[in-house]
């Protein structure tokens, strides 16, 4: 087979570095090189391994032929697209190997267009960002939390009626914080009301919101009780448009991953957390199912200058009672994850080993404002 008649774009490595050749080899994932024809101008060992079929066979394949969708009904064309796309969990005929579940991210090269980067990732790197389905364990506890519900909801009654007590007998003073404790008692109970639906496929009612507010509020309640002593800076964007939310699972999320990070900065000098927000255009991720595409542009960061995630929970972070805490429950991330799914987002969480720092990304779904 012959390669295609399009020139393969140069790409140079410092005089004393590897080369490109030797770049390739090195990769620790299957990654091909695509031109504008979508012919394979490029393959590394691992892709030869991946696709079971040595590099003169895959170089100057078709990519829709030597990839294939394996969801016939697929209602969108990842390998016709200029942006950068992320399709998790789907399922493809790769090569000459049988049908099996990856992760494909197609990046395009700048500068050299219709040229694309194509990493495969046979074991599912959905199931670090938590974009996954509801497994075994995570039925487990949603039934755990179906059975405690009721007994949780009891005490809550009792809270509000004490605080609604102190408000009216204090004559209006801390009126400011009783009502922030009926909000939350509220906003706990409404919480449980939902978990208690968890067994259903109920969807959860999203709607277009400014999620500063939100955000706002949940940085208010870390800041006036548990992560009172740290420092929480925020860096907004502020031409950010709506997002498609549901309010009270927002806060809810903002909450745990706050949380999250101030326990992780327990034993740190000068802790810090940052939560930040961008638009990141070009944000595409292919659900599967033949779903289509969905554009996740709304970005909200929460990251802490902690120890990180211990390296053999990385994994599993997000699946129920998984915890690196002595007396951790395993439950926050579990319900981060279930609720940023539910509005039809991702979560996802990376550490910079350099600068010292954990990072969970939120991405969302855009709503006209």
């Amino acid at each position: 087979m012959t390669v295609a008649s399009t020139a393969t774009p140069s790409f140079r490595a410092q005089s004393d570095g590897p080369s490109l050749s030797e770049l390739m080899t090195a990769l620790p994932v299957a990654t091909l090189v695509v031109g504008p024809d979508n012919r394979i101008a490029d393959a590394n060992v691992r892709a030869e391994t991946l696709l079971n079929m040595a590099r003169s066979a895959i170089v100057g394949s078709d990519v829709t032929r030597t990839i294939r969708m394996a969801e016939a009904g697929a209602r969108f064309d990842i390998w016709h697209s200029n942006k950068p796309i992320a399709a998790y969990d789907i399922k493809v005929h790769a090569g000459r190997t049988a049908e099996m579940e990856v992760d494909l991210m197609i990046a395009p090269i700048i500068d050299h267009e219709g040229w694309r980067i194509v990493s495969i990732h046979a074991q599912s790197q959905a199931r670090k960002i938590g974009h996954r389905g509801t497994t075994g364990g995570a039925r487990s506890a949603i039934g755990a939390a179906a059975i405690l519900a009721h007994e949780i909801k009891n005490p809550l009654s009792g809270i509000r009626g004490a605080a609604q007590l102190l408000e009216s007998g204090n004559n209006g003073h801390d009126t400011t914080l009783t009502q922030l404790i009926c909000n939350e008692v509220d906003r706990i109970a409404a919480l449980i009301d939902r978990m208690q639906d968890f067994t259903t496929d109920r969807t959860l009612e999203c709607r277009p919101g400014n999620i500063y507010p939100l955000i706002d509020r949940a940085a208010n309640i870390a800041a006036a009780g548990f992560a009172k002593d740290v420092k929480i800076i925020r860096r907004y964007d502020p031409s950010l448009p709506f997002a498609i939310i549901n309010d009270d699972a927002l806060v809810q999320v903002m909450i745990n991953l706050i949380k999250n990070a101030a326990e992780a900065l327990e034993h740190v000098d000068d802790g810090c957390i940052r939560v930040e927000t961008a638009f990141r255009h070009g944000v595409s991720v292919v659900m599967g199912e033949g779903k289509g595409s969905a554009v996740l542009p709304i970005e909200i960061l929460i990251i802490d200058n902690g120890p990180g995630v211990p390296d053999h929970i990385l994994d599993h972070l997000f699946n129920p009672f998984i915890t690196g805490k002595r007396d951790g429950q395993g439950l926050g991330l579990a319900l981060v994850d279930k609720l940023v799914r539910d509005m039809n987002g991702f979560v996802q969480y990376s550490r910079d080993q350099e600068a010292g720092e954990s990072t969970f990304r939120i991405l969302l779904p855009m709503g006209m404002g």
